[in-house]
């Protein structure tokens, strides 16, 4: 469609301001403005709702001249409030107990006992740590918690960031440029983030650094304020990588930390921040720990008897050397 007999600025807004309130409510659509140009992707039913909104909101401005924030947000609810659809899957209007985010091909929701406290405590903490095997949804559900407070407005910024220890002195051999370099570290982040925000959102995203992924040594010297931070693998961070991490936090924040202490890749010699934390942070109030174990996995039902056989082999080498197996 094209707009017509207006200023686009006026119509989207200062810093695009209008565009992103009308995406935030239409997560599921794409919208591309080029020029005099609206492109819009998705459902049939949405893509009807956006032209209408469109439509609205180029009447009032060319009526009053200017548009305001409460404007757009009174023709968004008005429209938007036609679709049934939508009003069924809105969290206001479904039994939202123990979801996290509503996506445009699930709902993602707590599922465990775990992972019901976990969530409560990132509601009620500004720091939280989740401490556990693999395929518990540690990450997932602090991705997920980090887009739902992005679409409510509670943060204007994501910051994921990650260890990438497994590359050692070797990244400088790597092929590639050093975001090409540190990509396969950050991967899981990525895909975490495909499930949950439509592509060309989350591109959108990215370009304008509303979603950051990085390696956490890109950390140093920030201060993220209004910001939801997650570091990822927390468990191959040194000790003074994670005082620089939590320390980046400012204003109106809230940060996660996620690992797995039994599956640290820092040398020998060098201790996991991971570890030292839950002394060092144990009784300090706003800060929570929050533990997994097999009975929380939520990936294929073998990952539960991998991670048993797991502990029954370290528990035999244990009693047959009297010493403790080197962290895997």
């Amino acid at each position: 469609m094209r707009i017509e007999g207006v200023d686009t600025f006026s119509l989207l807004g200062f810093n695009d301001n209008h565009l992103q309130m009308i995406e935030d409510r239409y997560d599921d659509a794409t919208i591309i403005v080029r020029g005099d140009t609206v492109t819009l992707k998705g459902e049939a039913a949405d893509i009807a709702q956006l032209e209408r909104i469109f439509k609205e909101l180029t009447y009032l401005l060319t009526k009053n001249g200017s548009l305001t924030s409460n404007d757009v947000g009174t023709v968004i609810d008005l429209v938007y409030d036609l679709n049934p659809n939508l009003r069924k899957e809105h969290p206001s209007e479904t039994d939202s107990a123990g979801v996290v985010l509503f996506t445009k091909n699930s709902i993602i929701k707590a599922k465990t006992p775990t992972q019901k406290v976990y969530v409560d405590r990132i509601h009620r903490n500004d720091i939280v740590f989740a401490i556990g095997p693999a395929g518990t949804g540690k990450t997932y559900l602090a991705v997920a918690m980090a887009v739902a407070s992005l679409k409510n407005r509670e943060v204007n910024k994501i910051v994921l960031a990650r260890p990438a220890v497994e590359a050692g002195e070797s990244l400088g051999f790597l092929p590639g440029d050093m975001k090409e370099k540190v990509d396969p570290y950050l991967r899981p982040l990525y895909d975490a983030l495909d499930d949950m925000l439509p592509s060309e959102k989350l591109k959108n995203y990215m370009e304008r650094r509303v979603i950051e992924i990085v390696p956490l040594a890109y950390m140093r010297g920030r201060t993220l304020n209004n910001s939801f931070v997650i570091l990822d693998e927390a468990q191959n961070a040194t000790a003074m990588q994670m005082k620089m991490f939590l320390t980046r936090l400012g204003v109106n924040s809230k940060a996660i930390v996620t690992g797995d202490v039994t599956q640290i890749d820092l040398p020998i010699k060098i201790s996991s921040g991971l570890v030292q934390i839950q002394d060092v942070l144990r009784d300090v109030a706003g800060i929570d720990f929050v533990y997994f174990d097999r009975n929380d996995v939520v990936r294929h039902r073998l990952v539960k008897e991998i991670i048993d056989a797991y502990d029954r082999f370290n528990a035999k080498h244990n009693n047959h050397h009297g010493e403790s197996p080197q962290q895997t």
